[in-house]
């Protein structure tokens, strides 16, 4: 813990962090329950690649102009205005970077809709016939939706801002919801080409209703928006200055994902969908821990920057943060590699989705943690560069990614499984694993900078030799169990097995003295 925070600083953090988690959580329960439904529905087929590679193409819309960009950009200069007491100058800020989103995202959709064939051929060009028939009906289906959803990054942007954590994560439920209606209504009256449309309807329809659900609370916060297309302004053009760089470093890490599908597209039928299964266990553990941290430490890191012994405050907060985030992201990473088959087939065999099919997932499982810790870790030091209104440093080392991850997933995605003499298939783990090789590279170049300007500290060799042990001590006696339980079912099987995993690790780093799990005891007798 940072030496110099004191009991009461540290709670609220803690408190902050724990309304975001709850709410991520809550999210990502309720995609793990769509990803159920839709593995039940559409397993490893066709359609299933048509709808995982359609999804992706919108989504590039949502991840340039949304959440990324916006907490990077337009956080920290809203929160400066808020610290200096010119709420009247925030309200005008938020209005104008609104509308100014509207507008871009209006013009990208219109053009996403018409070019839909055209970027089917760029992301998915292994596609061929009813598959890639399909797959441009369902881009210009999702558009319209990936643009609401960028409406709903916006008033994440303010929540945040003000400190409300919950709703802001706990929106997507809503819009999860509406894709599990919309399967289950109509899944067992069409067939797996016209389900996947009424699926994209239902996803559109949701994020209508994510936006609607957050607008009262952004209302009660702003008031009567004013509305302007004032780009000159000299905070809007601040945060558009920011963005610059966070949208051309979102662009490339885009481009980096589309690199991936557009790989999986050439490998055997049921990649793509693979690849998206695994993708959505991979970013649960980075979503509720990475992620919970970094949204509450970059508010708070940005008013810390303004005020005095900035940099001590700041190395406090980052070392703070990554015990957190090592903390729980480092068991979920061994707990991926040793116990995935258990996770996979409680999360997805059901219906069409057989025991192969769960094989196949927890390969490429696999290949995705090796870089799981550093994702996290990579995240709040990408915070901290934005706080500190330093957009272009994170554009760089993600463009060291995004060019080691490349040419890594060629080579493993067809090369190496006819050198290791294995299936072709498993070349889609080979691309995970290439994207676990270059996160550890893009962690190290942002953790060196942030040394070289603010000392930043690094997460003590000591602490993560307990927490790795706790967690391979925990993961042996996870699978002993396996071996010696009945086949009760995928759910009581993985409740036993990771309930288990989960209270040996806990008192393992108990024993150990780890101090974050002692600080989470006095968090919990403090309330």
């Amino acid at each position: 813990m940072p030496q110099g925070a004191t009991q009461a600083e540290r709670f609220p953090a803690r408190r902050s962090a724990a309304l975001a988690g709850s709410g991520i959580l809550l999210s990502r329960l309720s995609g793990l329950v769509r990803e159920r439904v839709f593995a039940y529905f559409f397993g490893n087929s066709a359609a299933a690649d048509a709808f995982k590679a359609a999804f992706r193409i919108p989504n590039l819309l949502q991840n340039l102009f949304g959440e990324g960009v916006l907490s990077a950009s337009f956080i920290p200069v809203y929160i400066g205005l808020m610290a200096k007491g010119d709420e009247e100058e925030a309200r005008r800020l938020a209005g104008g970077i609104l509308a100014i989103l509207a507008l871009g995202t209006a013009i990208f959709v219109a053009i996403g809709v018409v070019a839909a064939p055209w970027l089917i051929d760029l992301i998915a060009a292994g596609f061929r016939g009813t598959t890639r028939l399909l797959t441009i009906r369902l881009v210009r289906i999702l558009f319209p939706g990936a643009g609401l959803l960028v409406i709903s990054a916006w008033c994440l942007g303010v929540l945040n801002s003000h400190r409300r954590f919950f709703l802001s994560y706990a929106a997507p439920v809503i819009w999860n919801g509406a894709i599990i209606a919309a399967m289950v209504l109509f899944g067992w009256r069409y067939g797996r080409f016209d389900l996947a449309e009424w699926t994209a309807l239902g996803a559109v329809v949701g994020s209508g209703l994510q936006v609607a659900i957050q607008w009262p609370a952004v209302h009660k916060i702003l008031g009567q928006l004013r509305l302007s297309l004032n780009y000159r302004a000299q905070h809007i053009r601040e945060v558009i200055r920011n963005a610059a760089p966070v949208f051309a470093g979102r662009g490339v890490i885009q481009i980096s994902a589309y690199i991936d599908a557009w790989l999986a597209s050439w490998l055997p039928t049921g990649a793509m969908a693979t690849l998206a299964y695994s993708q959505t266990l991979y970013l649960l553990p980075i979503s509720l821990f990475g992620m919970s941290v970094s949204a509450v430490e970059l508010p708070a890191m940005s008013g810390v920057v303004a005020g005095e012994d900035a940099e001590a405050q700041l190395r406090q907060r980052l070392g703070f943060g990554l015990r957190q985030i090592a903390f729980l992201v480092v068991p979920s990473a061994v707990a991926f590699l040793a116990l995935g088959d258990v996770i996979v087939a409680a999360i997805y065999r059901t219906g069409a989705f057989g025991s192969s099919d769960v094989l196949w997932v927890w390969g490429t499982l696999a290949g995705a943690s090796v870089g799981l810790v550093a994702s996290g870790l990579g995240r709040l030091y990408s915070s901290t560069y934005y706080a500190l209104r330093d957009t272009r440093s994170p554009l760089n080392y993600a463009m060291v990614r995004v060019s080691l991850t490349t040419v890594l997933g060629v080579i493993a995605a067809f090369w190496l499984p006819g050198w290791l003499g294995i299936n072709a298939k498993w070349g889609v783990a080979g691309l995970t694993l290439a994207a676990g090789i270059a996160a550890w590279v893009e962690m190290t170049l942002l953790r060196r900078g942030l040394r070289r300007r603010i000392q930043a500290p690094r997460v003590s060799r000591l602490f993560l030799a307990k927490i790795a042990s706790a967690a391979i001590a925990a993961a042996i006696a996870g699978r002993a169990l396996l071996r010696a339980l009945p086949h009760w079912g995928t759910w009581s099987t993985a409740i036993l097995v990771l309930g288990l995993y989960g209270a040996v690790y806990l008192s393992a780093a108990w024993a150990m003295r780890v101090p974050e799990l002692r600080a989470l005891r006095r968090l919990l007798r403090a309330r």
